[in-house]
C-alpha cells in the first residue's frame, strides 16, 4: 500500500481520556458520517474508516459551486428579489439552449480583465450563472439590461468561403487563387502572396483537424460540405457564449418608452409559451401588458370586437422613426447642424462621429458639413470612428461598406 494509500486511513476505535480530544473525536465522526452520505467516506469496521481518493476535487468543487451560489443571492438581494435556490443554474461554458433575461450581475473573472461572470434573471423562471464570456461582447450591458446568451457561433469565416468558391472539382489551389487576387486587385497593400498564405495556413489547420487533404504543395482537396465541418471545428475549440442586447433599457423603462422596445417585439409576435409563470417570466408577462395600455392610450392599438388587439401597420418602424426624429431634433440644436432623417434604401456617407443608445436600439451618428443623420449601429463601424463611413438603409438595420473606396458591404 502507497503512503498516499495510508493516509486515506483513519482509525477511532479507540477513545480518548481527555476530555478534549474525545470532544474531537466526536466532531470527526459526524463530519465521516455526512462524507459517507456522499459518497466519499467508507466505514470498513467500527471505528475503522477510508476516505475516497475524489474527497478532496470533490468537495473543492462544492465548494466553489458554494461560493457561486452566494453571489447568485447576493446579485438578487440587490434588486430586492428572492428566488428558490433549485431554480439556480450553474453553466461552466456557453450554453446548449439560448437563456434570455435581464442581467443581474457581472463581475471579471480573470487578472487580464478579458472574461466576465454573468448572473442572468431568465424567462424560464431559473436564474442562470454563465462564466468566461468576453468582456467586449457585452460592454453595452448594464444591470438590468436584456439579454440572450446563446451556444458560440457556427458561422463560417470569409476564408473559408472564398476557398469554397476558388475551388475547382474538390481541388483548391493557391496558385490560382493568387492569379485571381492579382487580377482583381482587392487586396489591401498589396500584398497577395501573403494574403493567398494566410489561407494555406487556415488549411494546415483544417488538416490537422483531419477535415482537408494535401496532396502536393499546390493542391489541396476540399470537401463537398467543407463551408459547414470548418465552422463546426471553430464552435467546437471556441466555448464563448453568443451574446445579443435585446434591450439596454430596464423592464419598467421600456412601458412608456418612445421607441421599438424588446417589449413591442414580443407583442407583436404573440408569443409567451417561453414566459415561466413565476419571476422573471412573470414580470415580463405585466410588463407587456401594461405596454399594450400604454399603445392603446397614445392610439397606436385598439381592442377589437372579438377580445382581440390591432396594432399599428409596421408599429416597429413607425416607433423607431418616431423617436429617432425626436433625438435627433434634440441633438440638432446642441450640434448646431440640422437633421435628416435617413429614408429606408437610402444610401448615406458622411463622418462616423459616436454613437447614441435608444429605446430602438445603438445607432451611429453621421455627420456632413451642412447636416448629420442618424442610423443603425454595428459593430464592424467601431473601428471607423472620426473617418468617412458608407452604408445603404436597409428595412430598420444598415448594411455598413467599411473602406467604401472597395466597395465591401458588411
Amino acid at each position: 500500500m502507497t503512503e498516499e494509500a495510508e493516509d486515506r486511513f483513519l482509525d477511532l476505535r479507540h477513545e480518548p481520556a481527555d476530555h478534549r480530544r474525545q470532544f474531537d473525536r466526536t466532531l470527526r465522526l459526524r463530519r465521516l458520517g455526512k462524507l459517507e452520505k456522499m459518497g466519499l467516506a467508507t466505514e470498513h469496521a467500527p471505528g475503522v474508516w477510508e476516505l475516497s481518493e475524489r474527497m478532496e476535487p470533490v468537495l473543492r468543487e462544492l465548494g466553489e459551486r458554494g461560493d457561486l451560489i452566494r453571489n447568485m443571492h447576493k446579485a438578487l438581494k440587490a434588486d430586492g428579489l428572492e428566488r428558490d435556490p433549485m431554480t439556480f443554474q450553474i453553466h461552466d461554458a456557453a450554453p446548449e439552449v439560448p437563456i434570455t433575461g435581464r442581467v443581474l450581475d457581472k463581475y471579471l473573472t480573470d487578472e487580464l480583465g478579458e472574461n466576465l461572470t454573468i448572473v442572468v434573471d431568465g424567462i424560464d423562471g431559473r436564474t442562470h450563472h454563465v462564466a468566461g464570456i468576453d468582456a467586449a461582447r457585452v460592454e453595452d450591458a448594464r444591470i438590468g439590461s436584456v439579454i440572450e446568451i446563446g451556444p458560440a457561433e457556427t458561422v463560417s469565416r470569409p476564408s473559408d468561403r472564398t476557398i469554397a468558391s476558388i475551388s475547382e472539382g474538390g481541388i483548391y489551389r493557391p496558385s490560382r487563387h493568387l492569379e485571381q487576387a492579382r487580377f482583381e486587385g482587392r487586396v489591401p497593400g498589396g500584398d497577395y502572396e501573403g494574403y493567398v498564405d494566410a489561407h494555406v495556413r487556415r488549411l494546415e489547420a483544417l488538416r490537422r483537424a483531419g477535415i482537408v487533404e494535401r496532396i502536393d504543395v499546390d493542391q489541396w482537396r476540399i470537401p463537398g460540405d467543407f463551408e459547414s465541418r470548418a465552422a463546426a471545428f471553430d464552435a467546437s475549440r471556441n466555448r464563448q457564449a453568443t451574446i445579443r442586447i435585446l434591450s439596454a433599457a430596464r423592464l419598467e423603462q421600456q412601458i412608456g418608452a418612445d421607441g421599438a422596445t424588446w417589449l413591442d417585439r414580443r407583442l407583436v409576435s404573440a408569443e409567451i409559451s417561453d414566459l415561466a409563470p413565476s419571476g422573471f417570466g412573470q414580470q415580463v408577462r405585466e410588463a407587456m401588458d401594461r405596454r399594450r395600455e400604454h399603445h392603446i392610450d397614445r392610439g397606436d392599438a385598439a381592442r377589437q370586437p372579438n377580445g382581440g388587439i390591432a396594432y399599428r401597420r409596421n408599429l416597429l418602424a413607425t416607433l423607431r422613426e418616431r423617436e429617432v426624429a425626436g433625438v435627433g431634433g434634440e441633438l440638432a440644436s446642441t450640434k448646431g447642424l440640422p437633421f435628416r432623417a435617413a429614408a429606408d434604401g437610402e444610401t448615406v456617407s458622411g463622418k462616423f462621429t459616436g454613437t447614441i443608445q435608444l429605446s430602438s436600439g445603438k445607432f451611429a451618428v453621421v455627420e456632413q458639413s451642412h447636416e448629420f443623420t442618424i442610423v443603425p449601429w454595428r459593430p464592424v463601424i467601431d473601428r471607423q470612428l472620426g473617418r468617412e463611413v458608407m452604408g445603404v438603409v436597409q428595412g430598420g438595420s444598415m448594411s455598413w461598406q467599411v473602406g467604401r473606396q472597395r466597395g465591401h458591404g458588411i
